[in-house]
C-alpha cells in the first residue's frame, strides 16, 4: 500500500468516528456508506485502470471527501451551539457558607454568541433590537444631552441593519426635531470613527471629557489627527446644537412654522396630531460597512384636551405600537433621555441571555444605574450601591430583579402580554396555529426564511378575510391589540417581513393611526398589555405583571458599566425624585395590583412576592423611623425615660438586637465590595428620606388613590453647565426640606440643653439619661448634611425653611407641655383608700 493509501485509511477512520459521534449525539439512527480503504487502490494502480473505472474511482474520492467536509461542518456547528453564551459563576465557600443565602454573578460570552450568529462574510443571524427613547421637558435639559445620547445608540458594536431608534416627543417641541437632525448629519462621522478605532465609551461628551492618555494604548498611525479633527468637528457641532437652542427658545405669537410655510402642528402642545418623521433609513447595505448607519425616527403621539395620556408609560406604548409596523425588532431597549451608552458591546451583552436556548423564559434582562457627576464623597447616596449592588443581585436568584424603568432589554412578546408558552394570557384563538407552525428555536426565535416570506405574503393578502373568516378570533384579538390589521399581523413574526408587501405610506398611515389618543380605548394597552398603567411608577407595575405570568428576569453587571446618567444636582432634587417613586409605591399598595393579594395562582414564586411587598410597602416605615429620630429628643427636654428600666436579662437581647444591625452591615459591605463611606452614605440618605420623602409619600398617594387624580411624571436632568459642581451643596426650597430641619433643630436643642444641666446640677444627673443622649446624637450624626447647611456659609439653608422649621418645633413644644403624656393627671382622693382622714 503506497503512502497515499496510508493517508486516506487514516482520513476514513477519522472520518467513520466522527459520523460516530454525530449519530451518538441526535440519536439518528441513518448509515452513510463510506469506502473502506482496502478498497482504495494506490496511486500506481489508478494510474493504471481505465479512464471508465478511474473516473468511477475519483468520484467515489470526491464523495468520500465531500462527506468529509459535510461531516465537519456539522461538528463544527455542532461544537458552536454547545458553547454556552452565559454561565453563573462559582461563589467561593467562605464567602456564602456562614449567611445561608443565595446570590448569583453573571458571566457573559460575546465572542461566542458572535461565533454562532455573527460570522464575517455572513449574513448576520442577531436578533433585531429597537431602541426607546424618552424625552423631557425641553427647558429643563440641554438639547446636547439628547444628542449624546442617540449618538452613543448609534455607535453600538452591533450589525446597523439589526438596530433601529425611536425618539419619544412628548411635547411637541420643534427644536428636538431640528437637534435629531443635526445629530444625524454629525453622526456619519462619528460613527465611522468609532467604530473603526473602537471608541468607548461611544457618547462623544463623555469621550473627549475623559482625562486619560487615549494615546497610550491606541496603535492606529493616524488615531492622533483623526481624534484631534473629530473633536474640532464636535466642538462645531455643539455650536450649532446651542445655536438652535437660541433659535427656539422663544416661540413667536403665531407659532413655528415648517420649511414649506405650513404651521407646525406641535404649537399647541396639549392639542395636536400625531408626528412620525423618519429621519434615517437603512440606507446602507447590509454587512461589516463602518460608514452604515442604523434608523432613526422621530414620533410625538397625538394630544387632545380631555384625554389622559399616561404619562411615560402612555408614550412607551405607542413607541410600541410604531416599532411594531416600521421595525418590529424582537428585543426593545428602553432609556432615558440622559442615559446614555457606555459600553458599545451593550447589545452583544444582553443577547447573551436573551439569545441563549439554554436561557428559557427570560421576558428581561436589567442593568445596573450607574451615575456620573456624583461628588466625591456621594453626600446624597446618588450612585445607591446597596439596592443595586446587593438587593437586585440577590433577587436574581430568585425569578430575577424589578424593572427598574430604565436601562432594560424587553423580549417583545412577553411585553405583549404573551405567557412563556407563546400565547397571549387572555386571549384563546385557532388564529394562533399560524404562529404555532412557525420554525423556531428552543427559545422562541422565528426564522425569517422563504417559508416565513410565503406566510407573511398570505398573511397580509388574507388579511381582510380574517374577520370574514374567524370573526370570534379576529375580535379578541381586536381587544387586545386594536383595530390595526397591520399591527395585528406583526404578531405572527419577529421582524418586519409581514409588511414587505405594503408601501410606505400604508405602513406609516397605519402607524399615525396607532399613535392616535383614542386607539387604546376598549383595548388591553396598559392593562394586559405594554406597560401598565396605574401608577405614576409604572415599571414595578409592568414587572410585576411578567413575573405573574411565569416569565422570570436576570440582572446582568459586566466590569464595565454598560449605561450611565446624569445624577440630581441637589438634595432638593434627590429628595423630588425619592417623593416621586415612593408616591408611586404607596399608590401599587393601595391599587388591585397590590402584590399582596395579586398574582396568586400564576407563575409568581413566593420569595419574589415578598421583594415586591417590600417595594411598595417600604414608605410606611418612615412613619416609626419618623417616632424613633423624635422621642429621644423629646425625653432629654422631658426628662423622662422612653422605656422603664429593663432586666439583665433584657440588656442581652438589646445586645444582641445592636450586634444584627452591625452584622447586616458588615455583611452589606463584604457582599457588595463598596467602600465603608459609600455604605455610610447610603445609611444616611435612607433617614433623611424616610423622614421627609417617604414620609410625605404617605399623604400624597392616598389623596391621589381616594380623589383619583393623576400627576404629571417627573423627570430631573442636570444641564452642561460647567459651574455645576456648587450646586452639588445648595439646598433649594422644598418643602420636603422642613422636617428634617425640624428634627436636627429639637435634637440640638436637647443636646445642649443635656449639657447645659450636666454643667450646672453636675454629672449625677447625667447617668439616667445618657441612652437617650446617644440616640439624640445618631440621629444628628445621620442628619449631618443639614448640620453642616447651619454652620457652612456656602451650604446655607433658605431662611425660609428654618423659620418654618422653628415655628413648627415651638408648635410642637407647647403641644407637648399641654399634653405631657408623662405627667399623672390629678383626679381627687380616693375615699376608699383613705377613709375619713380624707
Amino acid at each position: 500500500m503506497s503512502f497515499d493509501s496510508i493517508i486516506l485509511e487514516e482520513r476514513l477512520s477519522q472520518w467513520k468516528l466522527a459520523r460516530e459521534r454525530l449519530l451518538r449525539r441526535t440519536g439518528s439512527q441513518e448509515e452513510i456508506q463510506i469506502p473502506d480503504a482496502s478498497d482504495i487502490c494506490s496511486v500506481e494502480e489508478i494510474e493504471l485502470q481505465q479512464p471508465e473505472v478511474l473516473q468511477m474511482n475519483l468520484i467515489s474520492i470526491v464523495k468520500s471527501t465531500l462527506l468529509h467536509m459535510s461531516i465537519t461542518s456539522c461538528v463544527q456547528l455542532d461544537n458552536e451551539s454547545r458553547r454556552f453564551l452565559s454561565r453563573k459563576v462559582s461563589i467561593p465557600p467562605s464567602k456564602i457558607y456562614p449567611y445561608r443565602v443565595s446570590m448569583i454573578f453573571r458571566q457573559t460570552f460575546p465572542e461566542h454568541l458572535c461565533m454562532r450568529y455573527n460570522q464575517p462574510g455572513k449574513p448576520s443571524g442577531l436578533a433585531s433590537v429597537d431602541v426607546f427613547v424618552s424625552t423631557a421637558e425641553p427647558l429643563t435639559e440641554s438639547p446636547i444631552v439628547i444628542s449624546n445620547t442617540v449618538l452613543s445608540i448609534l455607535s453600538v458594536d452591533y450589525p446597523a441593519e439589526k438596530v433601529s431608534c425611536y425618539v419619544c416627543d412628548e411635547w411637541a417641541d420643534r427644536l428636538t426635531l431640528e437637534t435629531l437632525s443635526v445629530t444625524c448629519d454629525f453622526a456619519r462621522k462619528w460613527v465611522p470613527f468609532c467604530k473603526k478605532f473602537q471608541i468607548e465609551p461611544p457618547s462623544p461628551e463623555s469621550y473627549f471629557s475623559q482625562k486619560v492618555d487615549h494615546l497610550k494604548y491606541n496603535t492606529y498611525p493616524t488615531f492622533s489627527k483623526q481624534r484631534r479633527l473629530m473633536k474640532r468637528q464636535y466642538e462645531d457641532f455643539k455650536v450649532q446644537i446651542n445655536g438652535l437652542l437660541t433659535e427656539f427658545q422663544d416661540a413667536p405669537s403665531e407659532g413655528w412654522t415648517m420649511k414649506d410655510g405650513s404651521p407646525w402642528p406641535g404649537n399647541d402642545t396639549t392639542n395636536h396630531l400625531g408626528m412620525i418623521q423618519i429621519i434615517m433609513d437603512h440606507s446602507r447595505p447590509h454587512g461589516s460597512d463602518s460608514s452604515a448607519l442604523p434608523q432613526l425616527v422621530y414620533v410625538s403621539r397625538e394630544k387632545r384636551p380631555g384625554y389622559y395620556h399616561n404619562n411615560k408609560a402612555g408614550a412607551m406604548n405607542a413607541l410600541v405600537r410604531v416599532s411594531a409596523l416600521l421595525s418590529n425588532g424582537t428585543y426593545i431597549l428602553n432609556l432615558d433621555s440622559d442615559h446614555y451608552i457606555n459600553n458599545s458591546r451593550t447589545f452583544l451583552e444582553a443577547m447573551c441571555f436573551l439569545m441563549d436556548p439554554s436561557n428559557q423564559k427570560i421576558s428581561f434582562v436589567q442593568f445596573p444605574q450607574r451615575f456620573e457627576g456624583v461628588d466625591a464623597n456621594d453626600r446624597y447616596g446618588n450612585q445607591n450601591t446597596i439596592f443595586y449592588d446587593i438587593n437586585l443581585k440577590g433577587f436574581d436568584g430568585i425569578q430575577g430583579p424589578f424593572y427598574l424603568g430604565t436601562g432594560c432589554f424587553f423580549y417583545r412578546k412577553a411585553l405583549c402580554g404573551y405567557d412563556p408558552s407563546f400565547e397571549p394570557k387572555i386571549l384563546n384563538t385557532r388564529w394562533l396555529d399560524l404562529r404555532k407552525k412557525s420554525p423556531r428555536d428552543n427559545h422562541g426565535h422565528y426564522f425569517s426564511d422563504a417559508s416565513d416570506e410565503s406566510r407573511s405574503s398570505l398573511l397580509i393578502q388574507d388579511i381582510s378575510n380574517l374577520e370574514r373568516e374567524f370573526p370570534s378570533s379576529f375580535q379578541s384579538m381586536e381587544i387586545c391589540f386594536g383595530q390595526s390589521p397591520l399591527l395585528i399581523a406583526s404578531n405572527f413574526v419577529d421582524d418586519d417581513i409581514f409588511s414587505s408587501d405594503a408601501t410606505v405610506e400604508e405602513i406609516l398611515r397605519a402607524a399615525i393611526h396607532v399613535i392616535s389618543c383614542d386607539y387604546e380605548e376598549k383595548t388591553a394597552w396598559g392593562r394586559e398589555v405594554g406597560w401598565i398603567y396605574g401608577s405614576q411608577t409604572g415599571d414595578i407595575l409592568t414587572g410585576l405583571k411578567m413575573h405573574a405570568r411565569g416569565w422570570r428576569s436576570i440582572y446582568c453587571m459586566p466590569v464595565c458599566a454598560v449605561f450611565r446618567r446624569s445624577a440630581p444636582m441637589n438634595l432638593s432634587d434627590r429628595l423630588n425624585q425619592v417623593l416621586f417613586w415612593a408616591t408611586g409605591s404607596i399608590e401599587i399598595l393601595f391599587s388591585r395590583h397590590c402584590p399582596i393579594w395579586y398574582g396568586y395562582g400564576g407563575g409568581l414564586k413566593l420569595l419574589e412576592r415578598v421583594a415586591y411587598i417590600n417595594a411598595v410597602i417600604y414608605p410606611i416605615f418612615s412613619v416609626p423611623l419618623l417616632i424613633y429620630c423624635a422621642l429621644p429628643a423629646i425625653c432629654l427636654l422631658s426628662w423622662k425615660f422612653i422605656i422603664t428600666p429593663i432586666t439583665a436579662e433584657a440588656c442581652v437581647w438589646v445586645m444582641l438586637i445592636v450586634l444584627s444591625i452591625f452584622a447586616n452591615g458588615f455583611l452589606e459591605l463584604r457582599w457588595s465590595g463598596v467602600s465603608l463611606q459609600e455604605w455610610w452614605r447610603n445609611k444616611q440618605f435612607w433617614v433623611i428620606a424616610g423622614v421627609s420623602s417617604h414620609f410625605f409619600a404617605i399623604f400624597q398617594g392616598l389623596f391621589k388613590v381616594m380623589l383619583r387624580s393623576n400627576t404629571k411624571s417627573s423627570t430631573l436632568t442636570r444641564t452642561c453647565d460647567e459651574d455645576s459642581a456648587i450646586e452639588f451643596y445648595k439646598f433649594e426650597w422644598t418643602s420636603l426640606l422642613i422636617l428634617p430641619t425640624t428634627l436636627i433643630l429639637i435634637n440640638l436643642w436637647a443636646v445642649v440643653a443635656m449639657i447645659f444641666s450636666v454643667v450646672v446640677n453636675g454629672y449625677g444627673s447625667f447617668s439616667p439619661l445618657f441612652a437617650q443622649l446617644v440616640f439624640s446624637s445618631s440621629v444628628i450624626v445621620h442628619l449631618q448634611p443639614f448640620l453642616k447647611g447651619f454652620l457652612v456659609r456656602k451650604h446655607n439653608i433658605p431662611a425660609v425653611i428654618i423659620l418654618w422649621s422653628l415655628l413648627l418645633a415651638a408648635m410642637f413644644s407647647l403641644l407637648w407641655v399641654r399634653f405631657d403624656p408623662f405627667i399623672t393627671r390629678f383626679k381627687g382622693p380616693d375615699v376608699e383608700a383613705c377613709g375619713h382622714e380624707c
